[in-house]
């Protein structure tokens, strides 16, 4: 059984939901009732987000060089402007686009 780091009572395992409907499991303590996730199950519930926010684009030739179309849901999350500049940072599995 797990113990509180706080008091050393033993703690409950629940389930619970993100508002996307992630399931995961976290520990409660039955006497101060913190609440904790490992990270194990931190990882896992990250990994299952990120799949579910993928947006899945099409790369378009531009001249000598490529564009990327980006979904409107982003450009209104960001607050993206046409003519606006981003930062793109090369990273070892992928690209980072970094909003000004």
């Amino acid at each position: 059984m797990r113990k509180c780091t706080e008091c050393g009572e033993g703690m409950q395992q629940l389930k619970a939901k993100t508002p996307e409907g992630i399931e995961y499991d976290y520990y409660k303590c039955r006497k101060d009732g913190e609440e904790i996730v490992d990270m194990k199950q931190l990882h896992e519930v990250a990994e299952r987000y990120r799949v579910l926010k993928k947006y899945n684009v099409k790369l378009s030739k531009w001249g000598l060089s490529l564009g990327i179309r980006i979904p409107k849901e982003l450009v209104e999350k960001y607050k993206l402007k046409n003519e606006k500049e981003v930062s793109i940072i090369p990273e070892k599995t992928g690209i980072r686009i970094i909003t000004s």
